[in-house]
């Protein structure tokens, strides 16, 4: 339904910020919602933030404030914007998107249907 391809990714050190893209074709959903998610070597991926057609978001209770999720419908763009990264932020960062309706964002892998190849970020200390 959706290509999704991630760029922003990179190596950083420590303390420092990165702002993650995600295109997406044909266009940002106009009735469903998008997300960014993670994957660590070993662990299962993770939703990180959700938003909405409405721009209704929702953030994992684990972000801490770090993470802001934004989109812009003009350029058909999803982003996600890192503060203050950690080492274990290191990981494979994807972007999914949904067209079915929803209200409130989700962060289940379940709810998407289109998926990015990831962008890999690694935090070194």
């Amino acid at each position: 339904q959706f290509q999704m391809v991630e760029s922003g990714g990179g190596s950083v050190e420590a303390g420092g910020s990165l702002i993650l893209t995600c295109s997406v074709a044909p266009s940002n959903p106009r009735t469903g919602g998008m997300a960014w998610f993670r994957q660590s070597a070993g662990k299962e991926r993770e939703g990180l933030a959700g938003i909405t057609f409405t721009s209704n978001t929702l953030y994992a209770d684990f972000a801490g404030g770090r993470f802001f999720i934004a989109k812009d419908n003009a350029r058909n763009t999803l982003s996600l914007r890192i503060k203050n990264l950690q080492p274990e932020d290191t990981a494979i960062y994807y972007c999914a998107a949904s067209d079915v309706w929803c209200v409130h964002p989700r962060l289940d892998v379940p709810a998407y249907t289109s998926w990015g190849h990831g962008t890999q970020v690694t935090v070194s200390s």
